[in-house]
């Protein structure tokens, strides 16, 4: 027993003193001072607004702020772009900005507190994205020959390249404070890139097509007969539009090839209750005006082709116009006529009721190629067909085949009826390619005819909102859907009811869905 007392004595003591030894070291840790910032870690870069870049770290208890220094350059040489002190933590997630766009930066934070050493330096990287600080182009400042180009001012430049043409421009001190250059010595009617650079990075780019250049043409006023001229006019002449108002109410017949257009895109001469008939395989361009079918004859298409022919009429353009309110369709051929190209491009057109005819309606000729694209159609072939080609265009002319292209347009509310179609194309040889357009508010199908070739191949990226029956569904016997990729949102019309079709939807956005004018 005693044995076992002494045994039990001698452990006490060892614990006891154990416990003790314990406990000072357990007052040495709560009570730890170091000489020295504790790192900051999990430190991480995310490029936002294209040159700003987030940081995100853990803060360190024994900091009472932070700097942040941001280099050009991988090795932390030289002088930092940016230094910034006196971060706290509140601050935290903490944006960088005013920086250059596309520039891969080298960024290092430490901790900071009075009276010990700072932390060690921890680092990341990251790279600016392209910046965007060019405004876009006001047409009202474009010409043939020269473009001024803005971006915001104050904002540092140092050259502007054009494209095509290889011209440089040495942007000045007064250019960069208010943010606003002219450029000179181009080419009219002509597609141009530009590219604002400090140095070699890019800091904005811009593109444009300049104005046509109206040397040689036929102007044109309000006051001026406008029937009389284009019915003597000769082959290859050009018309130039004033702003202004032309009242015409009559079917004026086009027999030579010739262009009529607007002087200023934003300013376009309106025309009144004009039908052309075009005969003597004549082509055809109309671009930059209005035209309105009140007060037309008859309430006809705004085209008619007027005279058989065995040879090919000219090219077809109507671009960068509006065109509404005549009651029977757009487009009409109903006479053997080959026509080597049609192309509708960048047009509004409403309240194109087709009451008596199809939206484009070839009954008996045919384009070799018919091009629909980048237009917006509302309120309009309110119980028709869109597209429509019979078998008679075939039959006058066998061996050619006809490709139709409809891409990125904005169709609302059009071929409404549950057997209406956008596609009524019976021709012996064609092929349709319907591309990244927008289909809303319309009950109708794509075609019911076994003859229309809908091939899934050729319809890509199209968008249907409160559309169904266009893919599935449809209580029309024989009904074709569109069996590519596609998909059902709403693209968040602003006010259809005024024409307005600003969508608000981001993916269709991005994607470059529908009609370019209304994605910005």
């Amino acid at each position: 027993m005693k044995k076992i007392n002494k045994y039990t004595y001698t452990f006490l003591l060892m614990a006891t003193v154990c416990l003790s030894a314990c406990k000072n070291n357990l007052e040495e840790i709560t009570k730890l001072e170091v000489d020295r910032v504790f790192s900051s870690p999990g430190l991480t870069a995310t490029i936002v607004n294209k040159t700003g870049i987030k940081l995100t770290w853990n803060a360190v208890p024994n900091a009472s702020s932070y700097t942040i220094e941001v280099f050009d350059n991988a090795d932390f040489t030289g002088t930092p772009v940016k230094s910034i002190t006196s971060i706290t933590a509140a601050q935290l997630p903490y944006t960088v900005t005013g920086l250059i766009g596309d520039t891969q930066y080298a960024i290092r934070v430490k901790g900071v507190t009075p009276g010990i050493a700072d932390s060690k330096w921890v680092s990341t990287s990251a790279k600016t994205d392209t910046e965007q600080i060019f405004q876009t182009v006001n047409q009202t400042k474009l010409t043939a020959g020269s473009v001024v180009l803005n971006w915001t001012p104050g904002e540092t430049a140092t050259t502007i390249t054009i494209l095509p043409g290889n011209i440089t421009h040495t942007v000045t001190a007064a250019e960069i404070a208010a943010g606003e250059a002219t450029i000179t010595g181009l080419t009219g009617e002509t597609d141009y890139s530009a590219k604002l650079l400090a140095g070699t990075k890019v800091r904005g780019t811009a593109t444009f097509t300049t104005l046509y250049n109206f040397t040689g043409a036929t102007m044109v006023s309000p006051t001026d007969n406008l029937a009389t001229l284009i019915a003597n006019a000769t082959a290859g002449t050009v018309f130039g539009l004033a702003p202004g108002t032309y009242t015409v109410n009559a079917d004026v017949i086009a027999s030579k090839s010739i262009t009529i257009r607007g002087t200023k895109p934003n300013d376009r001469p309106i025309i009144n209750g004009m039908v052309l008939r075009l005969k003597a395989n004549a082509g055809l361009t109309v671009k930059d005006v209005v035209l309105d079918g009140t007060g037309s004859l008859n309430g006809n298409q705004a085209f008619i082709y007027d005279e058989a022919s065995d040879n090919p009429y000219g090219n077809f353009v109507l671009e960068n116009s509006v065109v509404r309110n005549y009651t029977k369709g757009l487009f009409y051929v109903n006479i053997k006529a080959l026509i080597e190209s049609v192309t509708f491009k960048g047009n509004i057109i409403n309240n194109i009721e087709c009451n008596g005819g199809d939206f484009i309606d070839f009954r008996s000729g045919l384009a070799k190629t018919l091009n629909f694209n980048n237009n917006t159609v509302y309120a309009s072939v309110l119980a028709r067909d869109f597209i429509r080609m019979d078998p008679a265009g075939s039959t006058n002319f066998p061996t050619q085949t006809a490709i139709i292209t409809v891409a990125t347009n904005t169709l609302n509310g059009i071929s409404n009826g549950a057997s209406n179609r956008l596609f009524y194309v019976r021709l012996a040889k064609h092929e349709i390619y319907f591309l990244k357009n927008i289909v809303a508010n319309s009950g109708g199908i794509l075609t019911n005819q076994l003859s229309t070739n809908i091939v899934a191949a050729n319809f890509t990226a199209n968008n249907y909102f409160a559309a169904p029956t266009f893919i599935s569904g449809s209580a029309t016997a024989g009904a074709k859907y569109d069996a590519g990729t596609f998909t059902t949102l709403n693209p968040g019309f602003s006010s259809p009811a005024t024409g307005n079709f600003t969508i608000t939807q981001q993916d269709l956005k991005t994607n470059g869905i529908g009609d370019p004018r209304w994605r910005n």
